[in-house]
């Protein structure tokens, strides 16, 4: 049996281009884009106020694709933790130039950096002055030239560098002639890609998915249409959006950065999650959409008598995701702030975005939403049986023109997670969930358990073969396992059973355990 959308969400309005770039359909207003002129500024630094127009910053984009182009000597034709209100922009003018953006955590390690810069094959690096030296020696163990690693500005940071900026590359970017638009063959957007965002998939080691720019235009098209519905009825044309979840996260990619420039909202960009700061944005600037991860509502229940201290009567949908939030949680939250909705989303990173998530006014305790437009679901039992019946768990199995091209370089796990059927391809989630009729009448997804082993530690994924890998590289070691286990703060974290060698050293054993945590 296949899962729909309810009746009452739209149609597409267009069927997404297969043939731009992200840069193109996000910079356009052929293809539903609020209009440019009229839009809020898209990107404004929630700690000092900085910002720009809708028309800058894509004027922006174009300067630095002409100097990022002349300094990489990168032919457009051919192929080939920062001041973040420049983050988005500067992955487009990758796109001008034909070029793929690999997105990486500020959070990764030296070695986790170097592992990812391998798998990429990347040619340069953005980086900034808290993460300089992890970049710097990722860099140099895969070759990449110093003359390639640029630098980003931080809100405070006056330290004096000797690599080129962004702003050195929209100077040279002025000097230069406009770059030849591409001239792309029928299709060729949905076979290329825009974007690398790395994923452990069901199980193994993070690995470097494929977005091709049909994924990420058709996602935002998705989750527009399926928007559209609550924003018209409470009369909202544009509003003011939270952005501090990382940019490098696809919940931070597709449903705070492009989705709300796209429909022209105004995205409040935090370079971090410190939690005064952050509602002290929310008080100063008048948001009104929190969209954040469980460990942030976790925090804001754990610390009440602070939150009073500020103005959040301008908050009206929160939206959460990354990992689910329970019921005694959403029941905390409303009770404090009882006039917010609160909704959640379901997605992967192999699925460019979300493919389920409540809207504003189908709002469950305990489910995760409806399907969005475009977007087909079936359920199957541990013998590959569908599962037809509401309130039966299985493995859910996704069809959306979000599924994404597979795992770059890595044809045998793309095998295992993607396949073709006789109505298109599809996607194996890995999660248990079931379906359940809710309250209003419309088919509500509930995510049960997870069939894949990953950990999710405040909403990003921890694979436990990569911290198995790491242990087992110490001689204390023999052998080792590393579950999940409930945590307050953060959802989940990770706990390892260790097998001790002979003539082990545990002191030792200790402080690598702490450094690889702290690196990851």
């Amino acid at each position: 049996m296949v899962f729909y959308p309810p009746s009452w969400v739209p149609d597409l309005p267009i069927d997404p281009p297969d043939s731009i770039s992200v840069a193109e359909f996000m910079s356009s207003e052929e293809y539903g884009r609020y209009p440019i002129a009229k839009a809020r500024r898209p990107y404004t630094c929630g700690l000092t106020g900085k910002t720009r127009t809708a028309e800058e910053v894509i004027r922006r984009e174009d300067l630095l694709a002409r100097g990022i182009g002349k300094a990489l000597q990168f032919d457009s034709q051919s192929g080939s933790e920062w001041d973040r209100i420049d983050y988005i922009p500067l992955t487009h003018s990758i796109h001008r130039l034909n070029g793929i953006a690999s997105l990486s955590s500020a959070a990764l390690s030296a070695s986790e950096l170097e592992h990812q810069l391998r798998a990429s094959r990347a040619k340069a690096i953005f980086t900034c002055a808290p993460l300089l030296d992890t970049a710097l020696k990722a860099t140099e163990a895969v070759g990449i030239l110093r003359q390639n690693v640029f630098f980003l500005p931080v809100p405070g940071d006056k330290s004096k560098q000797s690599f080129k900026t962004i702003d050195d590359l929209i100077q040279d970017g002025e000097k230069l002639l406009p770059s030849p638009p591409l001239w792309w063959t029928k299709g060729q957007g949905a076979r290329q890609t825009a974007y690398l965002l790395y994923s452990s998939g069901t199980s193994g080691l993070p690995k470097p998915v494929m977005l091709s720019h049909y994924n990420i235009i058709s996602g935002i098209i998705q989750t527009c249409t399926f928007d559209s519905v609550s924003r018209k009825a409470d009369g909202i044309d544009t509003q003011v959006m939270l952005g501090v979840l990382p940019f490098s996260h696809v919940f931070g990619l597709m449903l705070i950065t492009h989705l709300g420039s796209y429909r022209g909202d105004e995205i409040i960009v935090m370079p971090r999650f410190e939690f005064e700061p952050f509602l002290a944005a929310v008080s100063r600037f008048k948001i009104q959409q929190l969209p954040i991860v469980p460990p942030i509502v976790i925090q804001m229940l754990d610390r009440r008598e602070l939150c009073s201290k500020y103005d959040m009567s301008s908050v009206r949908f929160v939206y959460t995701g990354a990992a689910p939030l329970g019921k005694e949680t959403v029941d905390d939250l409303l009770s404090l702030y009882p006039k917010w909705r609160l909704g959640q989303g379901y997605g992967m990173t192999e699925t460019a975005t979300v493919f389920i998530q409540s809207s504003e006014h189908d709002t469950q305790v305990g489910t995760t939403g409806s399907l969005l437009p475009a977007a087909k679901a079936r359920i199957i039992d541990p013998d590959g049986k569908e599962i037809t019946e509401y309130e039966k768990p299985g493995e859910l199995l996704i069809q959306s023109p979000t599924v994404s091209l597979g795992y770059f370089n890595n044809p045998k796990a793309t095998a295992e997670t993607f396949f073709e059927d006789t109505d298109g391809r599809w996607i194996r989630t890995g999660d248990e969930v079931l379906v359940r009729m809710s309250d209003s009448g419309n088919e509500h997804f509930v995510v049960v358990d997870r069939v894949k082993e990953l950990i999710k530690v405040k909403g990003h994924q921890v694979a436990p073969a990569e911290l198995e890998s790491h242990l087992l590289t110490h001689p204390a070691v023999s052998d080792c396992a590393v579950i999940q286990i409930p945590d307050a703060r953060a959802g989940e974290v990770p706990k390892a059973f260790v097998v001790k060698a002979e003539q082990s050293d545990w002191e030792d054993l200790e402080t690598k355990a702490k450094g690889q945590g702290e690196g990851g």
